[in-house]
């Protein structure tokens, strides 16, 4: 029996500049797989091209492409599903949590947990990534620490605290099966060795923010601060984006030695940005679909960005690392003297000038112009999104989209 609703509706007009101004946006809808609101939605690269979504207390469904419920299962804990992933590996095993835990379920048979990562997180777990050879999983949660387990098994390898908030989103480099990237809940990204404990480089985002429109800012005029949400890596492995609470997405370079040689940004939304995913599908990796609160979805080409098209000069002239953040180190610098020195620990001294030492950054000069050239694809979704998951459907480009209603709705970009 198909779960596709009968009806396709019309959420909205493209609002970029191209020829796809003005153009109304027709999306399927997928219906019955939910009986609360769609937390996440993930797609698995297998030959079945099975989608798997979950929902507020502890749904789970699994779809085919057509749009099609094949099995659905409530989790015991009855706790919101707040990440799904497939593993690139093994077909038969999808990783989801739930609360403190992770359940490993069998897509092709969803009669129940193969197996339950105990003590996967600290508190409740935000987000789930896997590297490409699926032999470690990444989780973050709510606690600010960031386990890494070794699969199969589940025994944690590495953990990672640095974060001082909620850890809101990790994701692995492509082709680099050893790092990975983290975004909080304070305001921070992070790029990991696995072979360290460690930050290779930590970009502040609010740092970031109020050098940018520090001089712009009126008397009394409040921004958003950029709380992260969703940490994305082209399949480069080179370009970060992050979606964040300012309503921009933040755009990162990794250079040579895993060091940060770009960063620039994006205005993408009016209010918080919730959702940054590169496409791996179109023909350059630097496509990336984004989604907000104020229930716009878009689809950027950052082929063109200055951030991703370094020039040679550009790489050989990275801005010291005190541009980055002058006011953080002033702000150090008081405090440093306020307190005793006796409370100033050498291995502390050490630990950040080797952070900084990798985290030489230039500001991109040519991010304005990057922001007016806006968006290919601008559309009202009509309401606020909770994820966005490109994938392709019978050989159809497609974003399926998440928001606070049961179901989930499906966006052609075949006109691309």
């Amino acid at each position: 029996m198909s779960s596709m609703c009968d009806l396709t509706s019309n959420k909205g007009s493209y609002g970029s500049c191209d020829r796809y101004a003005n153009v109304i946006m027709a999306s399927r809808q997928w219906c019955e797989g939910h009986s609360t609101p769609v937390l996440c939605v993930g797609a698995s690269g297998g030959p079945e091209g099975l989608l798997v979504s979950g929902s507020e207390e502890g749904e789970v469904t699994v779809w085919n492409q057509e749009g099609v419920v094949l099995a659905s299962l409530r989790l015991p804990s009855r706790d919101d599903v707040t990440s799904a992933v497939f593993s690139p590996a093994a077909p038969g095993l999808l990783y989801v949590s739930h609360g403190e835990m992770v359940s490993v379920l069998d897509p092709r048979s969803l009669k129940g947990a193969v197996e339950e990562l105990q003590g996967a997180g600290e508190e409740e777990i935000n987000s789930l990534a896997l590297n490409e050879t699926g032999s470690a999983l990444a989780v973050a949660d709510d606690s600010g620490v960031v386990r890494v387990l070794e699969l199969p098994g589940g025994k944690v390898n590495r953990t990672l605290r640095r974060h001082t908030n909620i850890v809101s989103s990790v994701a692995f480099r492509p082709l680099r099966p050893n790092n990975l990237v983290s975004a909080g809940l304070d305001m921070q990204v992070m790029l990991w060795s696995l072979q360290k404990t460690r930050p290779v480089w930590t970009l502040n985002l609010q740092e970031v923010a109020e050098e940018e429109e520090g001089h712009q800012q009126k008397a009394g005029q409040l921004f958003n601060p950029p709380l992260a949400h969703c940490v994305s890596v082209a399949t480069c492995g080179n370009v970060l984006a992050c979606a964040a609470e300012d309503g921009r997405v933040h755009l990162m370079r990794v250079g040579s030695g895993s060091k940060l040689d770009q960063q620039g940004a994006i205005k993408a939304h009016s209010q918080g940005a919730s959702q940054a995913h590169f496409l791996s599908f179109l023909p350059h990796p630097y496509w990336l679909a984004t989604g907000g609160n104020d229930g716009m979805v878009a689809l950027w080409d950052l082929s063109h960005n200055p951030v991703v098209t370094v020039e040679d000069k550009g790489k050989s002239q990275a801005a010291p690392a005190h541009r980055r953040r002058p006011k953080a180190r002033a702000k150090a610098k008081l405090q440093s003297q306020a307190k005793p020195k006796a409370q100033q620990s050498k291995e502390e001294t050490k630990e950040r000038e080797e952070e900084e030492e990798g985290s030489s950054v230039d500001q991109s000069p040519g991010t304005e112009e990057a922001l007016k050239s806006g968006p290919k694809l601008s559309f009202s979704h009509g309401d606020k999104v909770n994820w966005v998951c490109p994938t392709l459907l019978k050989g159809e480009p497609c974003l399926v989209v998440a928001d606070q209603s049961p179901n989930l709705s499906v966006y052609s970009l075949a006109a691309l």
